[in-house]
């Protein structure tokens, strides 16, 4: 049972337009695909009793893609490009984060969820990446994902997934990582230096990529490195007393 967090926006169906919860269907196909069951997790209180009775009933973590986080959390000022906070998601999400981590449930986090880690741990963005770069090659805008290519670092867990080397993958972001977050190492950089994945230090799993894993229908590693560990932990709790 994988949990994927989901987006809570205005929506338009036939004639109806309101505020709903959705997620983009490849997060879905990529969890089944890889033998998961997927369970949407849309923003809601992030009361601790909730996000307990949640996790409960969960074997993996899946922080999805989405709007920025909310610079407030790691003590910056908002760029004008920035999009407007959602603090609602902010806070069930880094709750989810954070009481996963608890109990050593694996989490798998994509572009935002990735960020989202990073802050929780301590860590900062760069908000605009244009402004540091001077490229907008992460993100080509109007719905088109941008080609990227990824170096993933031989010695790490995600060399273990996906094999180490030179990684071409789907972009859509205008943020990225300035501060690397406490315990997070990084696995996957671009040949500008931006940190493009991370995993957590020692036996935890956690792992982060900046790209979008669901966009490649080709490749479903990181799906299916996330629910062989999500079995791993479910057997785990089923044994404990």
């Amino acid at each position: 049972m994988i949990g994927l967090t989901t987006y809570l926006e205005l929506v338009t169906q036939d004639v109806w337009q309101e505020r709903g919860a959705f997620l983009p269907e490849p997060y879905i196909t990529s969890v089944t695909a890889a033998g998961g069951i997927p369970v949407l997790l849309p923003p809601q209180p992030a009361d601790e009793d909730a996000v307990d009775a949640v996790l409960d009933r969960l074997d993996g973590l899946l922080l999805t893609g989405g709007l920025d986080v909310d610079p407030a959390l790691y003590g910056a000022e908002r760029h004008p490009l920035t999009d407007p906070a959602r603090t609602d998601r902010d806070e069930w999400e880094l709750a989810l984060f954070r009481g996963a981590e608890r109990r050593r449930m694996p989490v798998l986090a994509i572009c935002r969820g990735l960020q989202l880690i990073n802050v929780a741990r301590g860590g900062s963005l760069h908000q605009h990446l244009p402004d540091e770069l001077g490229t907008e090659r992460y993100c080509a805008g109007g719905g088109e994902y941008a080609i990227n290519q990824v170096r993933i670092d031989e010695q790490s867990r995600l060399a273990e997934l996906v094999a180490p080397g030179v990684l071409d993958v789907h972009s859509y972001h205008h943020q990225g990582i300035d501060r690397l977050g406490e315990g997070l190492v990084a696995s996957a950089r671009s040949d500008d230096g931006l940190v493009q994945a991370f995993e957590s230090e020692g036996d935890g799993y956690v792992v982060g990529v900046q790209w979008h894993p669901e966009e490649n229908s080709d490749d479903r590693r990181l799906f299916e490195g996330l629910v062989a560990e999500a079995s791993t932990y479910a057997l785990s709790s089923a044994l404990r007393p």
